[in-house]
């Protein structure tokens, strides 16, 4: 017998559950149906949302043949197979969609090899991809395309799968308990297919036993779930970059709430303690020196304990980067003079800040009348030079906050630039 997912895939648009922007009223690909003109398109989604079953539906709702490659078991040959069989559709007045799922895996040269035919109009094109198509789909192709993002499913979008499943089977919903239903859904995590394959699980056991569906079984027959965390991919960079602007943002909890989410996903936390580096020096720099301290001292400490009381290390350290005063002035400051550099010719360094190790460096004035800041007040040169002389008027980068430690610093620099100008 097929999977239940399979059994339950929706056979027209109005059975489809979720993505209302798309297929609702007044949605594009409602309305490229209702008016009959399809057109090649990128479906880009997580798994189990519906990108194979929209791809089926648009053909049919068009009346078109739809021929199906993987991009996972596919090649050269089946791009080949596929352009021999829209032709003939064509000789035969019928129109063709070419279906490739995880399009993101073939290759560039793959890819090119659908551009001909997808402009002849031989056939429209409808990839599928779990990746960011801007990076994983070949810009030739992307360019005669429309992209559309699905979106995972809701909480009562998985809830009205699985009552029609229940109803499949004919069921009553009442088989399984309200506690279990929602461990489902969670362990779903927005995938209709892993919520079918648990469903489909879970009734033959219930069957078999004569009993509901509790909240225990559900925990001891489905497999540990992994959230919707694929290294590498979007999910992992979304959810990363939540991370940092939480914690740039000074909001612990939210803060947390992405790290635990992260760690449930399966993420190295040495990958989260290195981002936190990162975050300490860009986000926090001299506001708050204790930040790097911290930080580095809770890596440390993972990499002794290691997991799970490791975690809890770097927990502690990023609550203090998301609490600590806030400043990107160094980050800042190394940019513009590293940009400010990029400009600039090789200016030699001035006589008076080279070195002179030997006598003809002497003798040449290197080191002649640069004046040593320990001997002088406060241990400041007022007016020495340090930029080459070619520059000109020396360029200010760092431009302290007036937050944390740095409005310290900020009204030191002041104090001693005055002095520089008297």
């Amino acid at each position: 017998m097929p999977p239940l997912a399979e059994r339950m895939r929706p056979q027209d648009l109005d059975g489809l559950v979720g993505q209302p922007h798309l297929l609702g009223p007044g949605a594009p690909l409602r309305v490229a149906i209702e008016s009959g003109q399809l057109h090649s398109m990128i479906l880009w989604g997580p798994p189990g949302v519906g990108k194979t079953t929209i791809a089926r539906l648009l053909s049919a709702a068009c009346d078109a043949e739809c021929l199906s490659i993987s991009a996972v078991l596919g090649g050269v040959k089946e791009i080949r197979d596929a352009v021999a069989a829209a032709e003939l559709l064509r000789s035969q007045g019928r129109a063709c969609v070419v279906f490739v799922d995880e399009v993101h895996r073939f290759n560039k040269a793959q890819q090119d090899a659908f551009l001909p035919h997808v402009e002849s109009g031989l056939f429209v094109f409808i990839g599928a991809t779990t990746e960011n198509p801007g990076f994983e789909v070949n810009s030739a192709l992307l360019s005669r395309a429309a992209v559309y993002v699905l979106k995972p499913l809701t909480g009562p979008a998985l809830r009205e799968i699985a009552a029609r499943a229940f109803a499949l089977y004919g069921l009553s919903p009442d088989t399984i308990t309200e506690p279990a239903l929602e461990r489902l859904i969670a362990s779903a995590d927005g995938d209709a297919r892993r919520l079918l394959g648990g469903l489909d699980l879970l009734i033959a056991q219930a069957q078999k036993n004569s009993s509901a569906i509790d909240e225990p079984m559900v925990d001891r027959l489905l497999p540990q779930i992994m959230r919707q965390f694929d290294k590498g991919g979007d999910a992992f960079y979304d959810q990363i970059s939540a991370l940092h602007k939480s914690v740039r943002g000074s909001d612990p909890d939210a803060a947390l709430y992405w790290f635990c989410r992260m760690l449930d996903g399966g993420c190295d936390p040495r990958y989260i303690g290195r981002r936190m580096i990162r975050m300490a020096v860009e986000d926090i720099g001299l506001a708050d020196p204790r930040a790097l301290a911290m930080t580095l001292e809770s890596v440390q400490a993972y990499e002794r304990l290691g997991s799970p009381e490791g975690e809890l290390a770097l927990a502690q350290a990023l609550v203090f980067l998301a609490c600590a005063a806030k400043s990107n002035a160094v980050y800042r400051a190394y940019q513009a003079a590293n940009a400010f550099v990029k400009q600039q010719g090789s200016h030699p360094v001035p006589d008076h800040l080279r070195n002179a190790p030997t006598r003809l460096a002497k003798s040449l004035g290197h080191g002649e009348g640069y004046r040593y800041s320990h001997d002088e007040p406060q241990a400041y040169s007022a007016g020495q030079r340090y930029f080459p002389d070619a520059i000109g008027t020396p360029p200010e980068f760092y431009v302290p906050v007036d937050r944390g430690l740095e409005s310290k610093i900020a009204e030191k620099l002041a104090q001693l630039r005055k002095r520089s100008t008297h």
